[in-house]
């Protein structure tokens, strides 16, 4: 584990909602980083973050004594917090455009922003990360401070929740050259920042459509699987995929089931080694979110399970099943990814542990 001298102040934009209470717990006790501001819309400023939150806490675990009392933050008064961290965190619920402005007027006060956001996930000189495929991505940072002005301030961001219930399994195999892509994804109402409590209508109910997520399933593998080039990511232009969203009655976790076909068909066994092999370098780093197994392989045919299987090494891992070879693809299997945890706010603070380690947040007051 790397040891760090002194903790960096962070801040929580949209603390208020799932992923910003789902940020707030993650945050506590963590060894590089230390929960400073927590921000919301105007009508949370000023109060306490326990009453803000007060009868909409939404987490499993009870709300960090750290963050208790710490006073709300008006998340437009970017001056004022930015002047209280060395970087943000933001989950903000926004229009997009309205987004994509509070972001780079973050990353303009030279703080760093490390968004669960959608906004600027096709910004081409910003990285959109899964830190154990893609971070090489991360030198178009240097090209994106050109553009803003900048010498600490930047944007990183993960991709969308429900990709890394296959996209992982599918990057360990791109050695075998995959070509076509069919995936439906099974999604938690979580994604939608949503409880039981809050949706009674989702019990023993299933949903058809979730409104943008298969474009996002469907383009943004392409981009993790994109190159740098010219200060810009570009996207990979294969393998096509083909994607349907469904949301059921499940609290988290997001389920997959996978068609994939290859230009080099890989054998059965060749498959699981590469998933057993496959790391990056979260695991060489040793960095504290990081599993130490990328990929679990579940033996049994009625495994991965959401329920039994989504909190696999504290959420942070992807789990994998049922791989067989199919009748008109090459192989199928089944997938599955904590999405509040790996998906959202936990693939966040990864993506930050590795930014502060590779050097590119650092401390305001060094």
């Amino acid at each position: 584990m790397i040891n760090m001298d002194k903790k960096l102040r962070v801040g929580v934009v949209g603390g208020t909602g799932m992923v910003g209470q789902r940020f707030v717990t993650l945050l506590e006790n963590h060894p590089f980083f230390e929960l400073k501001v927590i921000a919301a819309s105007s009508r949370s400023a000023g109060q306490t973050y326990e009453k803000a939150v007060e009868g909409r806490w939404k987490m499993s675990t009870p709300i960090p004594e750290e963050a208790k009392n710490l006073v709300v933050m008006d998340a437009a008064k970017v001056e004022e917090v930015a002047s209280q961290v060395d970087f943000v965190f933001c989950a903000v619920d926004m229009k997009k455009d309205e987004i994509k402005a509070l972001e780079e007027a973050y990353a303009k006060t030279e703080t760093p922003v490390v968004s669960n956001n959608s906004a600027n996930r096709w910004t081409p000189d910003v990285p959109m990360v899964i830190p154990e495929i893609n971070d090489s991505h991360l030198e178009v940072i240097e090209s994106q401070r050109k553009r803003l002005g900048t010498k600490k301030g930047f944007i990183a961001v993960k991709p969308n929740c429900s990709i890394q219930s296959y996209t992982p399994m599918i990057s360990a195999l791109l050695e075998f050259e995959p070509t076509t892509i069919v995936a439906s994804t099974y999604q938690a109402i979580s994604g939608a920042g949503k409880t039981f409590k809050e949706w009674p209508e989702m019990e023993g109910n299933i949903i058809p459509y979730i409104g943008g997520e298969e474009e996002k399933s469907e383009q943004e593998p392409l981009r993790v699987w994109g190159k740098v080039e010219n200060g810009e990511i570009v996207k990979a232009q294969a393998p096509v995929i083909t994607a349907q969203c469904i949301r059921v009655p499940v609290l988290d976790g997001h389920l997959a089931t996978v068609f994939v076909s290859f230009k080099k068909k890989p054998t059965k066994e060749q498959i699981l080694e590469a998933w057993k092999n496959f790391k990056g370098k979260p695991q060489t780093l040793n960095l504290p979110s990081a599993p130490q197994q990328f990929i679990h392989y579940f033996e049994e045919e009625n495994r991965p399970q959401t329920k039994l299987d989504r909190d696999t090494e504290k959420g942070m891992a992807v789990c994998a099943g049922r791989l067989r070879e199919d009748s008109v693809y090459d192989y199928k299997f089944v997938g599955l990814s904590h999405n509040t945890l790996r998906g959202a706010a936990g693939g966040a603070v990864l993506i930050a542990e590795l930014l502060t380690v590779e050097g590119y947040i650092t401390s305001k007051e060094a």
